[in-house]
């Protein structure tokens, strides 16, 4: 594994040189050391359990035969994809979320000199997933295939962020649209299909498969994708920011989480009047009534 990840990033330097080559920067080399910050900041630093998957993935589909040099490059370069993929929704959904901390750093726009320049950051990264995919699969049959991919596991994921935000707009807060079904709808489109379902189709796309036929997988991984955010919000409000890389932040942004979705589910009369009053506010008190709330029914366990 240890060999793997190593492997997987020196393909990252590769792409980020050809990257860095383009001729926009050939005469602004502040905007080339920008763009070599704001890469090295933003994109390798999680647990790559996205980009890995791909390459795992395929290996599974090639049933265990040992993959040629030039099948390790594909398939971390279409991790690697991924991997900027996340970076963007990252970057941006800091922003919209206003949050200070990720993967243990302060999140991109909060560096001094960066700030909103980080909207185009977010751009950038975006836009860089079509080079790579231009650079090294132009020429496969399945090119138009991981285009249209991409291009659709975006719009899901924007979305999802979509219902996700209008759900906390200020003045039209309502806890009693919380449900397990927005919820769920929420978690699918925001999260499940590019976290777990695009490793998985781009293995299939370069291993020959048409996606059609494989509605099954699709469904088993955005099932596991539910499951995934059902632990990164419990981890939101239980688990600790120097274990987990982040402050949580969900019950001051009220979110649709399913911690206050389980809550509104069982408790009484009088904890969901507790809930109205202390969920969405910044003030730490209310944050720890809401806190002491879900220890009281037992949500921590």
């Amino acid at each position: 594994m240890a060999d793997l990840k190593s492997t997987f990033l020196n393909v990252y330097s590769v792409l980020k040189k050809e990257l860095l080559e383009d001729p926009a920067f050939e005469w602004s080399p502040d905007s080339r050391d920008w763009v070599d910050r704001m890469l090295d900041y933003n994109v390798p630093g999680g647990k790559l359990n996205r980009g890995l998957s791909v390459i795992d993935s395929y290996k599974y589909l090639k049933e265990g035969k040992e993959l040629t040099e030039d099948e390790i490059f594909l398939t971390s370069a279409l991790g690697w994809c991924i991997e900027w993929l996340q970076a963007y929704f990252l970057v941006l959904d800091d922003i919209m979320d206003s949050s200070h901390t990720r993967r243990g750093q302060p999140c991109w726009f909060r560096l001094p000199k960066v700030g909103l320049i980080a909207t185009n950051d977010g751009v950038l990264l975006r836009n860089h997933i079509p080079r790579i995919l231009k650079n090294h699969f132009r020429d496969k049959a399945y090119y138009v295939d991981l285009l249209d991919l991409f291009n659709e596991v975006e719009f899901q994921t924007a979305s999802g962020q979509m219902i996700d935000l209008i759900t906390t707009l200020e003045g039209e807060k309502d806890l009693s649209k919380y449900t397990l079904s927005l919820h769920r709808r929420i978690v699918q489109y925001k999260t499940a299909y590019y976290s777990f379902y695009l490793p998985v189709a781009c293995a299939l796309l370069m291993a020959g498969e048409n996606l059609d036929n494989h509605v099954d997988v699709k469904n088993i991984l955005v099932e596991m994708g539910t499951y995934f955010q059902v632990q990164d919000d419990y981890l939101d409000c239980f688990g600790a920011p120097e274990t987990i890389g982040k402050i949580g932040t969900d019950i001051e942004d009220f979110k649709c989480s399913w911690l206050v979705v389980k809550a509104l589910e069982i408790c009484n009369e009088e904890q969901k009047k507790l809930l109205h009053e202390n969920y969405g506010k910044p003030d730490p008190a209310n944050v720890a009534k809401v806190k002491a709330l879900y220890h009281e029914l037992n949500l921590q366990v």
